[in-house]
């Protein structure tokens, strides 16, 4: 018979080519009906079970490597409990290159939590639990998510397991995030931040903490602050070749475009280590959505909108600030529109702007309400009435001012009459 060796290397050969047939010489490997198994042969079969969910997430077979990390679980339940929970997180992360496979992740993860929880591998149970609030996260199940994060901090803070707790604060400020709470958002980041000063914090780790940090300043208008934070997180990530540093970088690029400042994104992305990331598409409709703000087109705007949905649509983040960005650039086509008349019917206003009417008409009474600008609509005509601004009287102020200098006055005289009697 073969060795396990020998039919390793045949199964890395035949799968290239034959997935089926290597799926198979490999569940031969795993074979675990042998009364004795050597040391050799035990690393061989790590090997297939790694591989063997390799050439399931090639397939985009979620379902088969599932079945990989509970066969996995069964195989390694006599090894040691560190290379057992190595082994899961390793299989786990494949899942990353099966699209839309987060409800299968995220059952595996449930049943591989409860037989943690049986085999009392409590750092497995929470190194799993803390996977399964990321994907509650990105599947955007906020209640259980916070629940979970409830349980497994209050564990952690009694075993005082700070590189954990630092991730799962980190989770917490993300999910606060998720449901607006900005409040809560940055007191679990200085929560995760506090316990990360106490510990030798690795490099991604850190990056993430400034992501997050970033993306709250953003959240507050505070652009500048913001675009310093994400430059930490781009050059961090950068500098150990981590794909993620596009997404500080589109950030940072954004900022920008935030600030009024869309003619820095091309002298921004000539600097080195953003060159290499110029001429990518992501990066491309981020330079698109410069140009139309620094044109203020409204229409070139939304064409970059549809022409790079993908690119600009999937982040929460870019969403929510071109959505207010839209909105500016709206309103100050608006106001340019309008600025030259004392009477103008909405129906050419929204034909200049290339917007609907309803569209229109709901956004200037806004405006009206905002007090960016004196006017009332006139919807029987179909008319805006554009008022001059009412100049300021600074009579009231003025007689508040004597009033309270008068209760000054009287309140001396008063003290002093009580003094004399």
């Amino acid at each position: 018979m073969s060795s396990t060796a020998d039919l390793l290397a045949e199964a890395e050969t035949v799968g290239a080519v034959n997935p089926k047939k290597g799926e198979a010489i490999y569940k031969q490997i795993l074979d675990t009906s042998k009364s004795a198994v050597n040391p050799d042969e035990l690393r061989d079969q790590e090997t297939a079970l790694v591989k063997l969910g390799e050439l399931y997430r090639d397939q985009k077979n979620a379902q088969g490597l599932a079945e990989v990390v509970t066969l996995s679980r069964s195989f390694l339940s006599s090894t040691a409990k560190a290379k057992t929970a190595k082994l899961i997180r390793n299989l786990l992360s494949l899942f990353n290159g099966i699209p839309n496979s987060q409800p299968t992740q995220i059952a595996v993860l449930n049943d591989n939590i409860e037989w943690a929880k049986r085999e009392k591998r409590i750092f497995l149970k929470q190194s799993l639990e803390t996977r399964l609030i990321s994907l509650q996260l990105e599947t955007q199940q906020y209640k259980p998510a916070l629940v979970l994060i409830e349980t497994l901090l209050t564990e952690l803070r009694r075993l005082d397991d700070k590189m954990i707790l630092t991730e799962v604060h980190l989770l917490e400020s993300r999910v606060y995030r998720g449901i607006g709470n900005l409040a809560k958002a940055k007191s679990s980041l200085t929560s995760a931040r506090t316990a990360a000063n106490s510990i030798y914090c690795p490099p991604q780790l850190q990056a993430a903490l400034d992501l997050q940090s970033g993306v709250l300043h953003a959240e507050d208008k505070d652009y500048t602050t913001a675009y310093s934070y994400f430059y930490e997180t781009f050059e961090n990530l950068s500098s150990q070749d981590d794909p993620s540093a596009l997404g500080a970088l589109k950030y940072m690029l954004l900022c920008k475009v935030m600030l009024n400042l869309p003619e820095d994104v091309n002298s921004l992305l000539s600097i080195k280590l953003a060159l290499k990331y110029a001429q990518l598409r992501d990066v491309e409709s981020m330079r698109a959505v410069a140009r139309a703000h620094q044109t203020r087109d409204l229409a070139a705007f939304e064409q970059t909108l549809r022409d790079y949905r993908e690119e600009l649509s999937s982040d929460p983040t870019i969403r929510s600030h071109l959505a207010a960005l839209y909105d500016t650039l709206l309103e100050q086509n608006l106001l340019r529109i309008v600025e030259p008349y004392s009477v103008v019917e909405i129906e050419y206003v929204a034909r200049q702007v290339r917007q609907g009417r309803q569209d229109v008409e709901a956004k200037l009474s806004q405006m009206i309400l905002d007090k960016i600008f004196h006017g009332v609509l006139d919807q029987g005509r179909g008319c805006l009435l554009v008022f001059d601004e009412a100049e300021t009287s600074d009579t009231y102020g003025a007689a508040i001012e004597t009033l309270e200098e008068v209760s000054k006055v009287v309140d001396s005289l008063y003290a002093k009459s009580v003094k004399i009697a």
